[in-house]
């Protein structure tokens, strides 16, 4: 690399659903972020990489910012503002259907705290009148100084081309972060216990998947070059855990064979996936776990 690299790190920050994770997925070109029609289903910071040319782009999917009520909730809420206070620039994405909200009123807020550039993400454009667009758009920019609006559509990917090329604009001359072909900060492991966890989410309907996470205790490389998994679903209740389960273990067939479809498609071998689903009570107040998720515990 020579003195004309660069390297910026963009944060996307937004309320719950707002498509922070599609976004980021659209952004790398590859699924990264895990994506589900639950709200708050991103718990800590995941990283994509985008290298174009001489520019690295990180993009930060951040926690979706809410009114937290619960020890987890605080650490995903503190977590969501760390990454914007830390990044080169800062991405509002506002879901254009909802529009302007109070939870988006509350995150407008908060910018202002924010001293880094920041730029206006209208996404799901695709969904709603121009006129309703345009006025959306004034509206924001009336509430906060940003630098520039994006229209987007981050499901079907329109937009998306035009917003990765004004932050490699704005990104600071620097030495890249990754090498070129790394998409994700991610390990294998965390991979693939998000990919778990995003089909145990869509799944299951009701409020289990709040009180649940997915830990992958065991990531294996086999002899014929196949990977062997061995990963517990927590859950919080002996109630949850039949529901997991399902009748004669059904669920959680269908959640491991969906989860084992995808990783072998990601990762682009055979994957053996073994899943076990055990009860820990405590599970949302013990130190390690948020360790794990980059949450602070403390908050």
């Amino acid at each position: 690399m020579t003195a004309t690299t660069k390297c910026g790190f963009v944060a996307l920050v937004g309320a719950p659903n707002a498509g922070k994770s599609t976004l980021l997925n659209a952004l790398v070109g590859t699924k990264v972020s895990i994506v589900t029609h639950k709200a708050q289903t991103t718990r800590a910071q995941v990283r994509g990489v985008v290298t174009i040319d001489e520019a690295q782009l990180v993009f930060i999917d951040t926690p979706g910012i809410f009114a937290p009520k619960r020890r987890l909730d605080r650490a995903m809420v503190q977590s969501a503002w760390t990454g914007a206070g830390d990044a080169d620039m800062v991405g509002l994405i506002v879901d254009a259907q909802r529009g302007l909200a109070p939870d988006v009123e509350a995150l407008l807020e908060g910018l202002q705290n924010i001293r880094q550039p920041k730029v206006l993400v209208i996404n799901k454009v695709d969904k709603v009148k121009r006129e309703t667009l345009l006025k959306l758009s004034e509206e924001l920019n009336e509430k906060a100084r940003f630098e520039t609006t994006f229209m987007i559509s981050a499901l079907k990917g329109d937009g998306v081309a035009d917003f990765i090329n004004w932050c490699v604009a704005q990104a600071p001359l620097g030495e890249w972060h990754f090498p070129e072909e790394h998409l994700t900060d991610l390990t294998l492991a965390l991979t693939a216990a998000e990919v778990t966890r995003e089909k145990l989410f869509l799944r299951i309907h009701d409020e289990i998947p709040y009180n649940a996470t997915v830990e992958t205790e065991s990531f294996k490389v086999q002899s014929d070059g196949s990977y062997r998994i061995d990963q517990v679903i927590y859950v919080t209740r002996d109630t949850h855990k039949k529901i997991v389960l399902g009748a004669k273990g059904q669920t959680i067939k269908a959640i491991g064979a969906e989860a084992r479809a995808e990783m072998i498609e990601m990762f682009e071998c055979p994957v053996h996936l073994f899943l076990f689903v055990k009860v820990r009570a405590n599970w949302a107040d013990d130190p390690e776990r948020y360790r794990e998720m980059g949450l602070d515990w403390t908050k």
